[in-house]
Parts: structure tokens; C-alpha cells; sequence
């Protein structure tokens, strides 16, 4: 201690008492920096007072001072190592910092102080959940309802946990309880629509976003998952006011939209990066918590980490198995990195045979999983996956790999300053376009990957099973109902107009939708029954159910992807619009590399008069699935040991960059290297 701190004249009791009452009003009335000098003078007064360091550290933690925040309550533990309320609140100082291990710890010792502090079980619960320790989190957040019932937050996060767990009806029954204590949570409405749009009742799911809405017309990116709900059902009504809201919202830099939707939402390259961005700020910013990852030589071989919920009977994965078994293994070590639901399919069997390291990481924290990866010196980090279902961004966040890229799952950029390449071909992503992703992008003949080994059943439908009238052309699209615009299907509805013999055979994703479109129809004036459903059945009947048909038809501004490749495997033509983003160009992107571009439209004009004019003249369909034929094993798309060689010597080019200390760079397949 100084010396004139320590000769300096102590504060009487009542003047310490009024100093130390004016400090807590002014803590009270949200003027933290007014309280931050009152209780700094309180312990220059009295450097021995408990509760003055704990309240300083509250000011702090209400200025975002966390590590400040963090040193006080530490000092009021000092002097009052039973504090629970320091604990508590410590804790929450370091789950700020994202020392997650700490702050459990912290939370621990408070609720061992203190069983009755129901605060403190609801922030243990909300660490636990962080680290995917979920069963944990939902007993704690059981025991915070224990103490106080009518406890909200603590009902809507155990809903939160739920919903991780995809026990979406006991998600439901969370959030409704936390509604029944407070109807006016915009929090609970929102959380609940989500898992009413996982268990399909879409109409339900649209009701709880509108009441979300209502309360809080700036809830965070719940407006875009509205819009999306409705896209399922195919519920048009306010589509040109939402995505009028929806455009102004991302321009005011609002968190309006998740990335996924705004990719058939927003059909602009620069609106869907801000999406992104946007998305990063507020759900996974860079994370420094773990240190650096020091450069180390190159090994033997590279060592290539695939990141994917997908590893089973999913789309990612019926594309990229061959890939994975394809990889020379002379020369790169493959790991899969598997955090998706649990499956026992086939397609999961053959992955887990396939990897060189096959490891489920579904129970381990964030961290845990970047520091696995370092532990297993993976070179570059590939994230098949990233902002669809069950994505694990935070992973690449904290970087678990000195290289980190997005391929396959995600079809745009991820806007994240952590994600160092994207994979892509010029058609996708023309030179021009580049400016609209923060990847540098890695350009491959074909940026599709596929499975040649994928079996189409040897079965034949007949028109009669399929409910085909005899004697039509069949137009078809077997997309997600949400890709369905009402610009698209105006379209749709000229050509089976101009087209008399024919119909239209679409995928039914759901009954709601089915009867939105029959309505729509009948709008336009054709008759229902010219607009036949068909159902979800097993891949290999899908594949062979492609044949009973004559052309598909590709939506916009989101295209087919797997579903274009599906169709063209199976020899059925598609016919698409190329559109101004990377999801509106992967169909032309997958004809230009089966050698098919006479399929690719530039205009909605052009596009319907090729349809009707495919459809009135047979011989020209015949000439065109006779090459689609000739070229099916003969061009890029389905040439699989071609791609992965393609891929592998990108993996070595952004490796060289790497190693030599230059920053990510444009990378081509050939000896061309653009930074």
C-alpha cells in the first residue's frame, strides 16, 4: 500500500453509507459509469468491503468491461469466499469470455452456496447447452423451473434444448408454458414456430412467427423465416411486401433473414452476403479463445478434415461418397468430423467404412472439436454443410484448421472472415461476381461432385401408376416446394397453356402446399387435373421415376442442385433459367459440364419458349436425351476420379500458399494462380 493511501482519513459510517446508497441508485437507474466512479471511491475509502466489489463488477458487466467485471468479482470472493451471488455473476463473466469449463465451475460453487438461487441453474444451464452437454441443461433448467414456476426464460431455453435434441413436441409444450406465464414473449413465439416448421405443421409454425412478429416487428431474422414458412405451403399473398422489408431490412445492416432462406428469398449476390455477414456478427463471430495455430511442416500426407451433419442418407452425401473413397491415399489422410442426428442407413454404414478416421463428435462442445482437429494436425478444414440444418459454425470460428473451406451443402458465401476458399466453377461464379463472396475462390472444371455408382432401380412406372393420363408431355419438377415462386409458376402455367396436351408432375412436400398450388392453377385458368403430385419414395425408385417423364423444369431464383444431377443421371433433360446468384446458376453450371448448355436460358421468356418448342418437337427431344445419353459418362459431371483429382491438386495449391506465408488466392485447376 502507498503511503498516502494509507494515512489517508477513512470516511465515517454515515458519509460511506449515503456514498454507498447514491451508488446503488445510480447502478439501478442504468447509469453503470456513474456507478463505477461511486464504488471506485467507496473502495478507495474501504478496500475490505465485499458487496462494493461485487456491485463494481455488476457496472462493469453492464459496460461490457468483462475481464474487468471478472477481476472484481474475484476480489469480493476474496474477501467473501461463500459470496454466492459473486459466483453466480463471475460465472457469467466468463461465459462472456467463452471460458466455458470456468464458468461452469463458477456456477457450480454458487447453487452449492445457495440450492435455492434458481439464477444460478439457469445460467449453468444455458453453459451446459453452449457445450452441447444437453440432457445436462434440460435437468438444470427443470431444477430453475423447480424454484420459481412462472421462471420464462428459463421455459423458453429449455424449449432451446429441445429443440437441439429434435424433441420438437416437447419443444412446443416448453415454449407454451413459458407463453402461458408471459403471452406477450416474442422470444417463445418464435422458438415455437421453428419446431412447428420442423414437425411440419406449417400453418401453425406461420401463426406463431406472426405473433412473434406482432410483439417485436424487429425480432431477429424471424420476418425471414416466416416468409420461408410460408414458401413451403406455397402461401404467395404478401410475397412482394416481405420481400420488400426483407431488402430494406438487410440494406439497414438488420438481422432480418438467416442465410439459408435469403438463398430463395433474396435474389441478389451482394444482399445474400450481407445476409451472411449479418448472420456471422450475431451467431458466430471470429473466436480468439483458443491460441493461435503455430505453422508446423508438411507432413507425409495432407490431411483433409470433412465437417458435416450429413453423413447419412442426406443429399451431401449421395453426392460425395464416391469423392471420399476416391481420394489417393498415397498422398492425403481423410477424417470425417460427423455431428449430425444418429442414423443406422446404409449411406451411414459406407462413410463410416470409407474415412480414414470416422469420428462422431455430436456430444462435444464447439471447442472440443476445433482442438480435436488441431489434436489430429488436419491441414485444411472442409465445412460441407454450412448455414444448413444442424451446421456447427462456431467450430470453424474458433479454427480448427490453419485452411478452412465451404463446399457442397451451402450454395453462396458464408461472409465469414474464417472461411478461407470456396469451391465453385466459372459458370457459378463468374470473375465479374466475385467481389459478392468473402471466399477466395478455388474454380474446378465442375464444381459438382457425384456418385457414379448410384444404382436407378430397374423398374419401369407406368404412366397409370404414376396417375399420367397417356398420350401427354410430361413437364416435371421434383424441387422443394419452397424453390416455387409465383413468377415461376406463372411461367409454368403459360406453357401448359400454349401446350395443350400436357401436364405438369410436381414433388408434394406437403398437403398445404399441394392445395395452394391446385388453386393457383385453377387462377390461371387450367384445370387441376393437369397438375399431378408425387410423393417421397426410396432413391433408387426416385431415379427410375425421372424416366416417365420428358423434361424438367428448374425454378428460380434457387435451382435444382442434387435434383438437377438426379434427373440428368437418369437421362431426363432439364431446362433451366441462369439467374444472378450461386444458387441460381448450379443448373447451368451442372449442363455446361454434361455438354448441354442448349438448355440454358438466360430470360423467363426464352425459358418458356423453349419448353413449348421442346414440347412440339419430338425429334429435337430425342436428339437432346440421345447426347444427354452419349454424355453421361463421357463429360465432367459424373466423372468422379476426374473431380477428386481436380480437387486434390486446389487442396495442394491453397497447402503451398499456406506453407510459404502468402494469403488465400483466387486458385484455378491449372497452373493459374490469381490473387
Amino acid at each position: 500500500m502507498r503511503l498516502r493511501d494509507f494515512f489517508k482519513p477513512r470516511a465515517g459510517t454515515d458519509q460511506w453509507e449515503t456514498l454507498k446508497a447514491r451508488a446503488g441508485i445510480a447502478l439501478q437507474n442504468g447509469d453503470p459509469e456513474k456507478a463505477l466512479l461511486l464504488y471506485d471511491e467507496l473502495i478507495a475509502q474501504r478496500d475490505n468491503d465485499a458487496e462494493a466489489y461485487y456491485k463494481r463488477g455488476n457496472a462493469l458487466g453492464q459496460l461490457h468491461r468483462w475481464d474487468l467485471a471478472l477481476a472484481s468479482y474475484d476480489k469480493a470472493i476474496a474477501l467473501n469466499p461463500e459470496y454466492s451471488n459473486a459466483f453466480c455473476n463471475r460465472g457469467t463473466m466468463l461465459e462472456r469470455l467463452r471460458r466455458w469449463d470456468e464458468a461452469l465451475a463458477s456456477f457450480d460453487r454458487a447453487v452449492e452456496l445457495n440450492p435455492a438461487d434458481y439464477l444460478a441453474y439457469y445460467n449453468r444451464g444455458t453453459v451446459l447447452k453452449e457445450i452441447k452437454r444437453f440432457e445436462e441443461a434440460l435437468v438444470t433448467y427443470e431444477r430453475a423451473i423447480e424454484l420459481k414456476h412462472d421462471y420464462v426464460e428459463a421455459h423458453v431455453n429449455r424449449g432451446n434444448v429441445f429443440q437441439e435434441l429434435e424433441r420438437h413436441e416437447e419443444a412446443v409444450a416448453s415454449y407454451d408454458r413459458a407463453i402461458d406465464y408471459l403471452p406477450i414473449h416474442p422470444e417463445a413465439f418464435e422458438g415455437r414456430g421453428a419446431s412447428l416448421l420442423k414437425l411440419r405443421r406449417f400453418e401453425s409454425a406461420i401463426a406463431s412467427y406472426d405473433r412473434a412478429i406482432s410483439l417485436n416487428p424487429n425480432h431477429r431474422f424471424t420476418l425471414g423465416m416466416r416468409r420461408y414458412a410460408k414458401m413451403q405451403v406455397c402461401e404467395w399473398d404478401d410475397l412482394e411486401s416481405d420481400s420488400i422489408r426483407l431488402v430494406e431490412a438487410l440494406l439497414a445492416d438488420r438481422a432480418v433473414c438467416p442465410p439459408f432462406p435469403a438463398l430463395s428469398l433474396v435474389d441478389s449476390a451482394a444482399l445474400q452476403r450481407k445476409a451472411a455477414q449479418i448472420f456471422v456478427r450475431e451467431e458466430c463471430p471470429p473466436d480468439s479463445s483458443l491460441p493461435a495455430i503455430p505453422m508446423r511442416r508438411r507432413g507425409e500426407k495432407l490431411r483433409i478434415g470433412y465437417f458435416s451433419a450429413d453423413f447419412r442418407n442426406h443429399p451431401v452425401s449421395l453426392l460425395s461418397a464416391e469423392l471420399f473413397e476416391t481420394h489417393d491415399r498415397s498422398k492425403f489422410e481423410v477424417s470425417a468430423f460427423a455431428f449430425g442426428p444418429e442414423t443406422n442407413d446404409p449411406m451411414r454404414s459406407r462413410l463410416e467404412r470409407t474415412f480414414d478416421n470416422f469420428v462422431d463428435v455430436r456430444k462435444k462442445s464447439d471447442a472440443e472439436v476445433a482442438l480435436l482437429a488441431r489434436e489430429l494436425k488436419i491441414d485444411i478444414a472442409v465445412d460441407l454443410g454450412g448455414f444448413t440444418e444442424h451446421s456447427r459454425t462456431k467450430i470453424f470460428a474458433l479454427r480448427a484448421a490453419p485452411i478452412q473451406l465451404s463446399y457442397l451443402g451451402y450454395l453462396g458465401t458464408m461472409g465469414a472472415p474464417y472461411m478461407d476458399y470456396l469451391v465453385a466453377d466459372s459458370t457459378i461464379v463468374p470473375v465479374s461476381e466475385q467481389q459478392h463472396y468473402a471466399e477466395k475462390i478455388i474454380y474446378l472444371p465442375c464444381y459438382q461432385v457425384n456418385d457414379s455408382r448410384r444404382q436407378i432401380a430397374d423398374v419401369t412406372f407406368t404412366r397409370e401408376e404414376l396417375g399420367i393420363p397417356p398420350s401427354v408431355f410430361v413437364f416435371s419438377c421434383f424441387n422443394s416446394n419452397y424453390k416455387i415462386t409465383p413468377g415461376v409458376f406463372s411461367v409454368w402455367m403459360r406453357i401448359l397453356q400454349r401446350v395443350e396436351a400436357s401436364v405438369l408432375f410436381l414433388y408434394a412436400d406437403n398437403d398445404v402446399a399441394a392445395g395452394n398450388l391446385i388453386r393457383e392453377a385453377r387462377l390461371c385458368g387450367i384445370d387441376s387435373r393437369r397438375i399431378i403430385f408425387g410423393g417421397r419414395i426410396p432413391q433408387p425408385d426416385y431415379l427410375a421415376r425421372f424416366r416417365t417423364m420428358d423434361l424438367f423444369l428448374d425454378t428460380l431464383p434457387y435451382n435444382a442442385g442434387t435434383t438437377a444431377s438426379d434427373a440428368l443421371w437418369a437421362g431426363l433433360p432439364v431446362l433451366t433459367c441462369i439467374g444472378k446468384t450461386f444458387a441460381g446458376r448450379v443448373a447451368a453450371s451442372l449442363l455446361n459440364a454434361i455438354d448441354l448448355p442448349e438448355l440454358v436460358t438466360s430470360s423467363a421468356a426464352e425459358y418458356e419458349e423453349l419448353a413449348v418448342e421442346m414440347a412440339a418437337n419430338p425429334d429435337r427431344l430425342a436428339q437432346i436425351k440421345q447426347k444427354l445419353a452419349r454424355n453421361r459418362l463421357m463429360t465432367p459431371l459424373f466423372n468422379t476420379v476426374d473431380f477428386t483429382k481436380n480437387l486434390e491438386i486446389a487442396y495442394e495449391k491453397i497447402y503451398e500458399r499456406y506453407i510459404a506465408g502468402l494469403p488465400p488466392a483466387t486458385i484455378y485447376p491449372d497452373s493459374r494462380s490469381v490473387a
